[in-house]
């Protein structure tokens, strides 16, 4: 047989050059044939070479729930802020040193549509799921505007099958994740669809494992002794968070729960050594503001007022829980071959006195908040952490976007040209992993908010979209016919509208924007006086 006659050959080279006794050097010609026949092995098959050399790593996203860019102890700026002295957030801190701090990363102005981008890799001007989603099915969750009708956007937000009314229809992340090899977990808040629809179920988009999502965008109250619920008229909250039974009636805060939950769910993958993705969403940091009493004290007693300490000790119980995470990858030997990415979905809410409310997120230098398309709505803390692939404590400066989280994930898990039914617009932003300094000043982001978020008038700008090129940003007010114009480098607030002084980049952004949205079909407003549509950026800047 040739294995034979190689064998045979083997050993009497080893016996001519190496002068091993007989026995030692059959014994090294079967180790030097072993190494040989894998060798040429491997190279016949490239596939059995990555298997056997690079392990898929185990992806956790942490994604946060209305938390602001400056409502953290890590600076997402050049320099930190007096707000960042305020919090406390250890182990973001933590992640922050073993990993890249991104200081411009975008999501969307409110929730739903983040989601939605974040699973299918699609702008919410393309998936038409632009505004957050009620739990009851065809609710329109818009506010009446005096000059604007409502557009027809997808008001029952994602599905995983087609043929569902005032939905996306798409494939999610889960599920390519799940095709291939991984096991996939879903603890904390869903909001991807309305009740009744197969969005709104977790399990349906590919989670193995669902652990308290619904169709609820955020929780009737973080306490366990109050079984996560606000009950009226002796009738449960709808918002009463699902699932989560075995600790009503403790003192395990909400934080805690979804946490201690999603360990536990990912126990069995990791004693199976089966690659793992968990999706840990934290209804923390929306309203209500329950206290977690274990670190309220401390926030009260630097001299801020109830409400700010509340959401204080709010933000640093979510610290903690990304903390446990952190310790249980040490505690299990897998730290090494897992990535964990966090993110916040829109910006801080802050509602100012003259509108009814009183802020307690503070996204200064940032204008606005939630529900604006100006920085302070979409800007968001963003900190990835990969031993061997990211250097640690490194920055990244260039800009972002939530939708790039899919094609990245699955670039991490080594997928290459998975199937969708939907194009993916997001790109991959695994190359900045690797290189911090790379820049592409040619991109361009954008958003689209044709909605109307509250009832009150303020600083958000209802009904707008917005453009990033490099570092000028278009914002454009639709009921005002306005395009406004801001070089975020030299103006990180949004405070000088250069659109007079700079007609030129106006009308090329212009024209940039206005092509997008129509390559995507983006739904338009129409004036409710006159009915007709209104103008597109680039009939604006002629």
């Amino acid at each position: 047989m040739v294995l034979q006659n190689n064998f045979t050959d083997l050993a009497a080279f080893t016996t001519s050059y190496l002068n091993l006794s007989p026995v030692m050097n059959i014994r090294f010609a079967g180790l030097l044939l072993h190494t040989l026949v894998t060798a040429l092995l491997l190279a016949a098959f490239p596939a059995l070479s990555q298997s056997a050399s690079q392990k898929q790593p185990n992806i956790i996203v942490f994604l946060v729930d209305d938390m602001g860019w400056q409502d953290t102890s890590v600076p997402f700026w050049d320099k930190p802020t007096d707000f960042n002295r305020r919090h406390h957030t250890p182990n973001m801190e933590r992640l922050a040193r073993e990993g890249v701090r991104f200081t411009n990363a975008y999501a969307t102005p409110v929730c739903t549509p983040t989601r939605v981008s974040l699973i299918t890799g699609v702008n919410a001007a393309h998936h038409r799921v632009t505004h957050w989603t009620s739990p009851d099915q065809d609710k329109n969750t818009d506010y009446e505007d005096a000059t604007l009708q409502p557009v027809d956007w997808n008001i029952n937000g994602f599905s995983p099958e087609p043929g569902v009314a005032h939905t996306f229809h798409g494939t999610a992340l889960p599920a390519v994740l799940k095709q291939n090899g991984y096991y996939t977990v879903h603890s904390g808040k869903a909001h991807f669809g309305s009740t009744g629809t197969p969005g709104a179920e977790p399990l349906n988009i590919g989670f193995d494992v669902n652990i308290a999502g619904s169709s609820i965008g955020h929780p009737a109250s973080y306490s366990g002794k109050a079984h996560y619920d606000s009950p009226a008229n002796g009738k449960p909250n709808r918002n009463a968070v699902p699932g989560l039974e075995a600790y009503h009636g403790t003192d395990t805060f909400l934080s805690d729960a979804i946490t201690i939950e999603a360990l536990k769910a990912i126990e069995k993958p990791v004693n199976e050594q089966k690659p793992f993705f968990l999706y840990l969403a934290h209804y923390a940091v929306h309203v209500p503001l329950t206290a977690d009493p274990r670190f309220l004290d401390k926030y009260l007693q630097t001299g801020l007022d109830s409400t700010e300490a509340k959401y204080a000790a709010l933000v640093e119980g979510m610290d903690k829980s990304l903390g446990d995470v952190l310790n249980y990858l040490d505690d299990k030997n897998i730290a090494g071959n897992t990535v964990v990415m966090f993110m916040s979905d829109n910006g801080g809410l802050s509602l100012s006195p003259a509108r009814g409310g009183r802020a307690w997120t503070h996204n200064l230098p940032l204008k606005a908040g939630k529900g604006s398309v100006y920085e302070g709505g979409i800007r968001e803390p963003m900190l990835v952490r990969w031993p061997g692939v990211v250097k640690p404590g490194s920055v990244a400066e260039q800009y972002v976007i939530i939708e790039d989280f899919f094609p990245t994930i699955l670039d991490m898990a080594g997928i290459r040209n998975a199937k969708t039914v939907q194009p993916i617009d997001g790109k991959t932003f695994l190359p900045i992993l690797k290189n911090p300094a790379l820049r592409d000043y040619r991109r361009g982001l954008v958003w689209h908010h044709p909605n109307r978020w509250i009832p009150a008038e303020g600083p958000e700008i209802h009904y707008a979209s917005a453009f990033r090129q490099g570092d000028w940003k278009l914002v454009y007010d639709y009921r005002q016919a306005k395009l406004e114009l801001y070089n975020l480098r030299q103006d990180i607030g949004e405070e000088h509208d250069l659109a007079a002084k700079n007609p030129a980049k106006v009308k090329e952004l212009a024209a940039l924007l206005t092509r997008q949205l129509k390559t995507w079909d983006a739904q338009w407003p129409v004036f409710k006086a006159s009915g007709k549509k209104v103008p597109f950026p680039d009939e604006l800047a002629l």
